[in-house]
């Protein structure tokens, strides 16, 4: 095997430059090599490994390294041929499409049999390999292969996968991985990736070289995000026939705030139409600086999606191009749609990840998929920058969860292989949570039904906050008022240090116009974002221990039992029983067991 290192390239010696400058490419392979990418390159060929793991933030570029490395090895004779592993039918033909532009002819559509002499491998997806494991370790061992594994978590989406992969694969002279979100919600490990285990006892995989979100931000290499978040009233009747309200960022309970999620996706309510109007203001506002920025609409299933883009139809005037999974057209559309400059698309779930649409730029984020995987590749659908100043925007509820991964965005991720003991043991709640967990994994593949059935009666939209930079800002607001537009106005074009300071200054202003109002019209909460905390499920389950602590003191302080104290309790404040109490009814209990104790001393 050649290990043959290149003549240096002028990119190889730019160290002093920031990571993202364009270095010339070696080797006639491309046009231009960020700095990260020709890092990456220069520490594969100083190690030259069987196996190596590039973990580079979604819009990087991954497919420029992983294509320039491809002609490397392909040039120097350490293997004879490619072979591409993709998630989806679409990615595949994006990556042969992108090979034939250096050079490298792949065959997307290859099923069997000796391959045509002109090709120099074939782009397959994890699917297909795990239906044809041998197919593709025959090819291995007939001849040197270099195995491109895209989105690598992937290969530990099932045992089947996996164990495909491994199979497939093992012969492959050399392997190379890449992810832009190393982690997935559970522990199936991923074939070929390295674990280490830390101080703590718990293996978390081991990447070879990682570009993260923070440091491409900060060379400019994709765009800043600013997440608008909106808060409302929802109203449903349960499967046992209870009407329940509640308001999107209040504390609940975690079927309820799942139910509360899903009635304000629901089309027939006035959450949707209000968001997409916002969002596509956003828009407009956004194309005055980048004439052919577009939009994406995020959907749970196809009823949803033909519904948004009735919605975005009647709000714009134009049809959005609309793209559902198991459309044979799909690529096609997407393609189209990447050309053009047409304003909206609306897809279900096969856009969340590796689809290149570089002009994508405001996004809503309509789905009830709740993992970080599914949310970080969504959000990097939007963050591919084509020149300095782009700013990208996501529209989503005020979800807790969905807010912790807003502002865990620039946190560099590594995947867990083993979950930490104990903790299971500390929550009452965590076989709840699984089940929940375990239903809407199940409601998130195509023909399920749904996990909590029930029928969602109203909702209205209510802007809540902006985040972005793990800062939050603004006040609540009306959709369509001044406060609002305020936000929705921001440029387009603004270097990341200016988005900041944009942002303190409306929420300066708006704060300053509040104090000015008669307190007679302060019909939403008066509160900047930051003194508005979200409380989540584990948080309520705090308080109520804390509640449930005291009752218990004051139960051996007064000799009353605990039942008789907490029904005094909610005889005293109001509310319903502790189980269902909201975080500030849970509050004013403790104060007032607080108040009896101090009395009786």
């Amino acid at each position: 095997m050649s290990t043959t290192q290149p003549s240096a390239s002028p990119a190889a010696h730019s160290s002093h430059l920031s990571p993202a400058f364009p270095g010339r490419a070696p080797w006639g392979t491309a046009s231009k090599l960020r700095a990260w990418q020709q890092g990456a390159m220069d520490e594969y060929l100083r190690t030259q490994p069987r196996d190596f793991l590039a973990v580079a933030t979604p819009g990087a570029g991954k497919t420029t390294f992983a294509l320039t490395l491809a002609s490397w090895l392909l040039h120097h004779h350490v293997v004879q041929q490619v072979t591409v592993v993709a998630p989806t039918e679409h990615l595949k033909t994006q990556w042969a499409e992108a090979a034939a532009r250096i050079g490298i002819r792949l065959d997307p559509e290859y099923s069997a049999g000796p391959l045509g002499r002109s090709f120099h491998g074939i782009a397959v997806t994890y699917a297909g390999v795990g239906v044809r494991p041998m197919l593709h370790r025959n090819r291995c061992e007939q001849r040197k292969t270099l195995v491109i594994l895209d989105e690598i978590h992937h290969a530990g989406d099932s045992r089947s996968w996996g164990e495909a992969c491994l199979e497939a694969f093992e012969p492959a002279t050399r392997r190379l991985a890449l992810t832009g979100t190393p982690f997935r919600s559970d522990t199936n490990p991923i074939p070929f990736v390295a674990y280490a285990e830390g101080v703590d006892g718990v293996r978390r995989s081991v990447a070879d070289y990682t570009y993260g979100y923070g440091n491409a931000l900060a060379d400019g290499v994709v765009r800043p995000v600013i997440f608008l978040s909106y808060s409302g009233n929802m109203r449903w009747r349960t499967k046992a026939g209870d009407e329940v309200a509640a308001r999107l960022g209040e504390p609940m309970t975690k079927d309820a705030i799942s139910q509360a999620w899903r009635t304000a996706l629901d089309p027939r309510g006035e959450w949707m139409p209000a968001v997409l109007r916002a969002a596509d203001q956003r828009l407009r506002e956004v194309r005055r600086s980048i004439h052919d920025a577009g939009g994406l609409v995020i959907a749970t299933d196809q009823e949803s999606a033909r519904a948004y883009a009735k919605l975005l139809r009647e709000i714009t005037g134009e049809s959005p191009t609309l793209v559902l999974s198991d459309d044979a057209g799909a690529s096609g559309r997407i393609e189209e749609f990447r050309a053009s400059d047409d304003r909206w698309m609306v897809a279900v779930r096969m856009v969340s990840e590796g689809v290149d649409v570089p002009r994508l730029a405001v996004g809503v984020y309509a789905t009830t998929i709740s993992t970080p995987l599914f949310f970080a590749q969504a959000v990097g659908r939007f963050v591919r920058s084509r020149r300095r100043g782009e700013t990208a925007s996501v529209f989503l509820p005020t979800i807790p969860q969905l807010l912790g991964f807003a502002h865990e965005l620039e946190l560099e991720r590594d995947h867990v292989l083993d979950k930490p003991k104990g903790k299971e043991d500390e929550d009452p709640f965590a076989e709840e949570a699984a089940l929940l967990a375990e239903a809407e994994r199940e409601r998130d593949e195509p023909g399920e039904e749904e996990q909590l059935p029930f029928e969602a009666l109203e909702s209205d939209a209510v802007f809540d906050r902006v985040m972005y930079d793990g800062a939050e800002f603004g006040m609540q607001a009306h959709p369509g008022s001044e406060e609002e537009q305020d936000y929705l106005g921001i440029p387009g074009l603004l270097e990341p240090d200016q988005v900041q300071m944009l942002l303190q200054k409306r929420q300066a202003r708006q704060i300053a116009h509040s104090r000015r109002k008669p307190d007679a019209e302060a019909d939403l909460i008066e509160l900047p974002a930051e003194r508005r905390p979200v409380v989540t499920h584990k948080e309520l389950m705090e308080l109520r221990r804390e509640l449930n602590s005291l009752v218990g003191a004051y139960a051996h302080q007064s000799g009353k039992p605990h039942g008789v104290i907490h029904t005094e309790l909610r005889r005293a404040c109001g509310g319903p029983p502790t189980a269902e109490a909201t975080a500030g009814q849970l509050e004013q209990r403790m104060r007032k067991v607080r108040e009896w104790a101090t009395r009786m001393r």
